[in-house]
């Protein structure tokens, strides 16, 4: 990012993604090896899964199936679903962890490497883990709610009450287009607020609040696209790799698969760079000078650096 901080805040849409695609450039190799190491797994994560899952649960939908064997399969199923979800937990705090603190690196002109970002993960995870936690209490508060709509919804069709189900439909609508896109940006700002900023958990939350105003608009356009191309890529997959057998060859699907699975390679890194960049645009809107000087010792803490005792690492109303 050559711009200076207080041009970011004019940065369009358009201008974000250019920034975001142009900063693996800066150094190639280190996101070379953090997509390889970090990215690619979590993505192959992502749709393999479904690869796992499909067989079983077909087989405890057969009429078939073996009452014997169903306590058996139902128990392979949720240990396979307890250790994707364990992956993807960690691959994904991992991948953010790494590419938010080497953009922060490269914007503050500290030497990049992969083993310097390896090495700064562990203290940065277990901030953004409180964070996640905190974040996972918003959903678990949002997901009863939709949950609450769904059981609307299946009482309006059994009831054949018109107004019920369009009653239900819009609160679901509003709750995925509206809620779950908000909170999916509050949830990316405030990582990236915990690896850059002194805070992290509840005070990372109300710190990527304050930011997000003014540019939710955004906030939930940036949003919206990722989880549409997530969304379209996942049911391709599903439709072609998953349950495509009797239509498509192994090696179709084999190279269909591949193909999907780094599309959503670029996907996932494109994301975790705009999301960096959004953060640097939002602390420019609200005229929050970034005391480069204050973020460079802050990442060197990361890594056992000295840092000055003049420094407090505080990031706010501050002229670069």
């Amino acid at each position: 990012m050559d711009l200076a901080p207080e041009e970011l805040q004019f940065l369009r849409i358009p201008d974000i993604l250019r920034e975001s695609i142009s900063i693996p450039k800066r150094s190639p190799k280190t996101f070379y090896l953090i997509t390889v190491a970090l990215i690619f797994p979590l993505s192959f994560a992502i749709l393999a899964h479904s690869l796992f899952t499909h067989p079983i649960l077909a087989q405890l939908q057969s009429p078939n199936d073996d009452p014997s064997q169903t306590p058996h399969e139902w128990t392979l199923l949720l240990v396979i679903q307890f250790c994707y979800l364990i992956f993807l937990f960690a691959f994904s705090l991992l991948s953010t962890a790494a590419v938010v603190f080497t953009v922060a690196s490269i914007y503050t002109s500290k030497p990049v490497s992969f083993s310097s970002t390896i090495s700064a993960i562990p203290k940065v995870f277990k901030r953004l883990f409180i964070t996640f936690l905190w974040v996972s209490l918003l959903m678990f508060a949002y997901n009863l709610v939709f949950v609450l709509g769904l059981v609307m919804m299946i009482i309006a069709i059994d009831t054949h009450s018109t107004f019920l189900f369009f009653f239900a439909l819009i609160v679901l609508l509003v709750l995925f287009l509206v809620v779950h896109v908000y909170i999916t940006a509050l949830w990316h700002l405030a990582s990236v607020v915990s690896v850059l900023e002194p805070v992290y958990g509840f005070a990372a939350m109300k710190k990527s609040y304050e930011l997000l105003k003014g540019r939710i608009k955004y906030a939930a356009f940036l949003v919206f696209v990722y989880l549409t191309c997530c969304g379209v890529i996942a049911g391709i997959f599903s439709a072609v790799v998953v349950h495509g057998r009797g239509h498509y060859g192994v090696f179709t699907r084999i190279v269909i698969g591949g193909f999907l699975v780094g599309v959503l390679v670029i996907v996932n890194l494109v994301g975790l760079l705009v999301q960096s960049v959004f953060y640097y645009v939002c602390k420019s809107y609200h005229h929050q000078g970034i005391d480069k000087i204050a973020l460079h010792d802050h990442l060197g803490g990361y890594l056992g650096e000295y840092v000055p005792l003049k420094s407090s690492v505080q990031m706010e109303n501050l002229d670069v």
